[in-house]
């Protein structure tokens, strides 16, 4: 039976939670060196291959694509691999197989072969879709009761936060001091925080009993049928799981964002060459994306609390808010109403983040959690890879950028009528889900 909580989560909440709890600190702070490098090098990525393409929309959402399609590609290992092996080990590995290949690009930019930036962004995805569903899975083993909700949220916030921080810096720092400085310190930032998440101990419930590792059982497809099973014996679990599906969609704003910034919103000021005021409005409009993401779980969960039916609820809120915001973004007419339609979309975004991983994490078992978590990205990043690709192609066949961008808009309605009509599942479940 869901109980209401007596306390909400503030700001005392996390600072509680950081101050107290040695393992979340760590991977926190590794969390927040490490997104902010890879926000700040996505800027120019992206920047350059714009300018080795002649500006074509559908560069962005192919290496876009390369960034995201490799989770749905390796998922099926990615979760047996955190099912059965250390998930603090497979997040070291990650981040020093990332550091590795981000430090590779500096060879991709000098050379100008854009096919091996597209490569290097695919291999250092498929390092990241190993990371993400184990650090998901582990909250719930350092971290207890409300503080599982707590974690979540922080996380949520603190990624938000590291996108527009990230973002609105890297062009500056991709200006004055060249796009390989943004490389060498994101390289960097991944072995800092595989230094950090090095020094954590915590008990890994999923290791007891099970026999030593071996490679053929990434090959053994009975744990993925397992997982399978699992999930689709109860509709209320897929269901949620496939929450971010629908937020997927939501992807195409890597082209779209992008675009806006060096078509419709440069910054020119200062005697910026129009490249560089591409780039700067260009991070300016991510920057403001990144702070709608911050604040909409700091008032979301506020609000709901730990009770499950009204985080529920609130994504449903969360897809008006991000289908309504594209919509009106598609009819700004300046740069400061564009922020502010993105700072609503984005903030209904990561409710529906927050939200639907605390309703995974409370409602499904500790041995299955990995491949849970990995089935889940793998249905997102899917599509994410769809709409961000299909974007590039419609505005690069001519159709009016601000006309895509509404379409964006209208498409999240879709994924949240759907999630309304989903709960109907609920109703005369008294257990906990």
């Amino acid at each position: 039976m869901e109980v209401a909580s007596p306390r909400k989560v503030t700001f005392g909440s996390y600072v509680r939670l950081v101050r107290t709890n040695t393992n979340f600190r760590r991977l926190w702070l590794a969390q927040v060196i490490s997104e902010i490098g890879d926000w700040m090098y996505t800027v120019a990525i992206y920047s350059h291959l714009l300018d080795m393409t002649g500006g074509a929309a559908k560069s962005i959402g192919l290496a876009f694509t390369m960034q995201v399609l490799p989770q749905m590609l390796i998922s099926p290992m990615a979760g047996v691999l955190n099912d059965l092996m250390s998930r603090r080990k497979v997040m070291i590995y990650s981040d020093v197989a990332r550091a590795i290949i981000v430090a590779l690009m500096l060879v991709a930019l000098r050379m100008e072969a854009i096919t091996l930036i597209y490569v290097l962004l695919f291999l250092e995805t498929v390092f990241w879709a190993t990371f993400e569903p184990g650090r998901g899975a582990v909250i719930p083993n350092i971290t207890k009761g409300e503080d599982t909700l707590t974690a979540n949220s922080l996380s949520s916030i603190t990624w938000s936060f590291n996108f527009a921080v990230g973002f609105s810096i890297g062009g500056f720092i991709a200006a004055i001091a060249g796009k390989q400085a943004v490389f060498v310190l994101n390289s960097l930032s991944f072995l800092a925080s595989a230094v950090l998440i090095t020094r954590t101990r915590f008990r890994e419930p999923h290791l007891d009993h099970l026999p030593p590792f071996r490679l053929k059982a990434l090959f053994d497809f009975s744990q993925i049928t397992d997982g399978v099973r699992y999930v689709s014996s109860d509709t209320r679990l897929m269901a949620t799981m496939l929450v971010k599906t629908g937020l997927g969609f939501m992807g195409a704003n890597w082209v779209l964002v992008t675009m806006l910034g060096e078509r419709k919103f440069p910054m020119t000021f200062a005697g910026l060459d129009p490249k560089s005021a591409g780039m700067m409005g260009m991070s300016v409009l991510m920057g403001a994306r990144g702070f709608g993401a911050l604040i909409g779980p700091s008032i979301g969960t506020f609000v709901a609390g730990h009770v499950q039916r009204r985080l529920r609820l609130g994504i449903i809120f969360g897809f008006a808010m991000s289908a309504g915001g594209y919509m009106l973004l598609g009819v700004s007419p300046t740069l400061l109403p564009a922020a502010l339609c993105l700072v609503l979309a984005h903030s209904g975004g990561s409710i529906i983040w927050v939200f639907s991983t605390t309703l995974l994490q409370m409602n499904s078992e500790d041995k299955f959690r990995g491949r849970v978590f990995s089935a889940e990205f793998a249905f997102m990043t899917f599509s994410m890879s769809l709409s961000s690709m299909l974007a590039g192609v419609f505005i690069d066949r001519g159709i009016p950028l601000e006309t895509v961008v509404i379409s964006a808009g209208v498409l999240m309605l879709l994924p949240g009528l759907g999630w309304l009509a989903a709960q109907r599942l609920w109703r005369g479940h008294t257990q906990p889900a």
